[in-house]
């Protein structure tokens, strides 16, 4: 169960100020998408619950472990969140092969989450010796996606992970993130601007609206 009840204010962020109220409870299986117009504060929601922001006040909790709590003075470094992080252009390292992305960042000890069923579960078999130059977009995404995964993290925040896929492309790399929602069970955090595109692998969508977040109508 991931647990965000957090503050935000920002009165020297690069467009306008932002103030922003975020409250919810999302429990393991669940994705929550979140909307919202440029500006309005999704990266930021993200970026906070990754431990990349400190918000102004309030609590982030995942199951037992408090990441953050304004009043107790936590704020864990996001090195110590297990979360896995999937941002719009993938962020793959370029002089390294699709294995060693997927690799980097592992745990050394026992992980529950293996490399042949992520291998197997995006499809990426063929591209494990391939350097990110040779993959399409599709493929870049669903290798940050294994990479993710692989952190071993018990929060998965996907941050307009299609934005740079063109139509036909987004409706072939869907269903890998609805498998992987439906796999692993994960709290999942799915923000992006396409109505359709939050509804097919959303359980719930929230809009972000003057920095408000309400269930969307």
């Amino acid at each position: 169960m991931l647990t965000v009840d957090i503050q935000i204010h920002q009165p020297y962020a690069l467009t306008s100020p932002l103030d922003l109220h975020a409250r919810f409870e999302l429990p393991a299986g669940r994705c929550l998408g979140i909307m919202g117009a440029s500006g309005s504060g999704k990266t930021t929601l993200l970026h906070s619950i990754a431990g990349l922001l400190m918000p102004s006040a309030g609590v982030i909790r995942s199951g037992d472990s408090l990441w953050f709590d304004h009043k107790q003075a936590v704020q864990l470094p996001p090195w110590q969140r297990p979360v896995g992080l999937v941002f719009q252009d993938g962020r793959l390292f370029p002089h390294m092969s699709v294995e060693q992305n997927l690799r980097y960042g592992m745990p050394a000890d026992l992980a529950r989450i293996v490399l042949p069923e992520v291998v197997d579960i995006l499809a990426i078999q063929p591209l494990l010796k391939r350097k990110p130059s040779e993959l399409s977009g599709g493929e870049k995404q669903r290798v940050a996606i294994g990479r993710a995964l692989l952190r071993q993290p018990s929060v998965l925040l996907m941050d307009e992970p299609l934005s740079g896929l063109d139509d036909q492309l987004k409706q072939q790399v869907l269903p890998y993130i609805k498998q992987v929602i439906a796999t692993f069970g994960l709290p999942t955090l799915y923000v992006s601007h396409v109505g359709d595109e939050v509804a097919e692998v959303a359980d719930e969508v929230f809009m972000l609206a003057q920095g408000q977040l309400r269930q969307a109508k």
